[in-house]
Parts: structure tokens; C-alpha cells; sequence
């Protein structure tokens, strides 16, 4: 069956570990009867009135297991928290199996995503599932995120995909719709004509797919751009190298008709490019 292991506010601003990073690294922690999943990233809501870290998102993993090892997985998630939680955080961990009933988890889950909500309200909701939840330093405010991230993981409509099938770093790029499938990913086009893919189409990654959890499943969301499909996710922007191939060639073609080279450029007295990295002009970045 799979588990899921909630977790928040492991983390301190400018910490070389975040939740996410955190979450991830608990998979090489899991007994060898149990088998990571996947992790998933959750938003919940950004409000002033919340003290979070950077963007409010907690990560819960999914793991499968028998329910027999419910308690070894709950001691070592929270000595991983203890190990790798940053000092000044307020973690919290929340672990349920799947079979619980989370129906009122989930509803509070989803209410995380649109209003502030109250440690006491966390404790309730868990307490009624009989699912743990502990709160592991500081305020303990964790302990909100980490049931919410266990409720939006359980409703199957919600997050997306820190790692999953053993790697989404690892797979190639580009990478062929078939093989996405047979790891269990599912690439969906966003076009207008909902195009579907023939199983040898590639998939450009960007070097870390970005699944999301939709119907139960990792969903690849791919649109169609400069003649490539390419996956939506990625926050470095896509085809980067093409764009400094074209700046390259328009260059070249400026010199050609007599325009002025680049060392004067970068070197000039003018007003030239070179102000504005080195100099003192209007457009210089402090």
C-alpha cells in the first residue's frame, strides 16, 4: 500500500537544505521493504498573515510499504528531521496509509490552498483520521503544512513531482513519449486541438521533468514550441542556447554591413554596451 509522509517548515531562509531537497533524500533513508514512490511539491496559500519560509510549499513522499512498517517509517522520517531539519525551523510530520479515512484531512488540505489555518484545526482533523502528526521544534507550525500536504497528496489532484520512478534527473532529454509511459509518466499536450502524441515523439525535458499529480498519476504537461514538443515546468527558460545561436548569427550579419565590432563595444567611450557593464551609465545594475 502507499503511505504518505508529510512534511513542513524543515527549513530557514537561505538554508542549504529545503523541504524539498529534505523530502527527497528521506527516500535513501527507507528500509529495503519499503520503496520510494515518489515526492511531491505542494502550494498552499501565500499570505502575509503566514510564516513561511520562501513559497509556502510543503513536500510529502509516497511510499510503498506494508502497513506492518508504519511505525519504523514515522521514527525515521522524524531522526531525519532531527539530522537534517535547520536549526530555528518548526518542522512538522504528519504520516497516514492510504486506506485511512482523510476525507476530512483532504477538505482541510484544500482549505490550506485558500485561507490561513490554525495548528488546532490541524491536530483536530488528524486526530478524527487517527493518521500521526508531531510537531518537531520551534513553534510547530509545520505541523499545518505537513497535513496538508498529506491531504493534497491523498485527494490525487494536487502537486508536482519532485522525484518519481526512481529518477526524473536520470532520464534523457529529449526523451520519447513511449519511454515516458513505460516509467509510468504520461505526457498530455496543452494545444488547442489536444493533440495526441505518437508513442515516438520526443519530449524536450530541460533536464528535470516536472510532472504533475493529476487523476492519481505523473502527468507530463508538453506544449509545441519552435518545432519542438517541450515540457511546462521548468523555471530556467527553454531554448536558451537557440536564442544565443540567433543573437550570434544576427552579429555576424551586423558586422558584415559595416557595423561597428563588439571589442568596441564592450571597450568604447561612448554610450556603447560596455558603459553599462563597466561604466556609469543609466542602465548600470546595483
Amino acid at each position: 500500500m502507499k503511505i504518505f509522509v508529510g512534511f513542513d517548515d524543515t527549513d530557514v531562509l537561505g538554508a542549504p537544505i529545503g523541504t524539498g531537497r529534505l523530502v527527497r533524500m528521506y527516500g535513501e533513508k527507507l528500509p529495503p521493504e519499503a520503496r520510494l514512490w515518489g515526492v511531491l511539491r505542494h502550494q498552499l496559500l501565500v499570505d502575509d498573515r503566514i510564516p513561511y519560509t520562501s513559497h509556502n510549499s510543503p513536500a510529502c513522499a509516497v511510499v510503498e510499504a506494508e502497513a506492518a512498517l508504519l511505525p519504523r517509517i514515522i521514527e525515521l522520517a522524524a531522526q531525519h528531521i532531527a539530522e537534517f531539519a535547520s536549526p530555528g525551523s518548526d518542522p512538522g510530520l504528519c504520516v497516514a496509509c492510504e486506506d485511512a479515512d482523510l476525507s476530512r484531512v483532504i477538505e482541510f488540505a484544500l482549505s490550506c490552498t485558500r485561507s490561513v489555518r490554525t495548528q488546532e484545526e490541524a491536530k483536530a482533523v488528524t486526530a478524527e483520521a487517527g493518521i500521526h502528526l508531531s510537531g518537531h521544534g520551534g513553534t510547530n507550525d509545520g505541523i499545518i503544512g505537513a497535513t496538508a500536504a498529506v491531504g493534497l497528496t491523498a485527494c490525487g489532484w494536487s502537486g508536482r513531482f519532485l522525484e518519481y520512478g526512481g529518477g526524473l534527473r536520470n532520464l534523457p532529454d529529449p526523451i520519447s513519449v513511449a519511454a515516458l509511459q513505460a516509467r509510468g509518466i504520461y505526457p498530455v499536450p496543452l494545444d488547442h486541438n489536444a493533440t495526441v502524441l505518437s508513442p515516438d515523439t520526443l519530449i524536450t525535458t530541460k533536464g528535470w521533468p516536472r510532472p504533475r499529480f493529476w487523476a492519481g498519476q505523473a502527468i507530463l504537461p508538453v506544449q509545441y514550441r519552435y518545432g519542438h514538443w517541450v515540457a511546462v515546468g521548468k523555471k530556467r527558460c527553454p531554448f536558451a542556447h537557440m536564442r544565443k545561436a540567433a543573437t550570434l548569427v544576427w552579429t555576424k550579419a551586423y558586422r558584415a554591413i559595416g557595423g561597428p565590432k563588439a571589442g568596441g563595444q564592450k571597450h568604447g567611450g561612448g554610450t556603447g554596451m560596455g558603459d553599462r557593464k563597466h561604466g556609469h551609465g543609466a542602465g548600470q545594475k546595483r
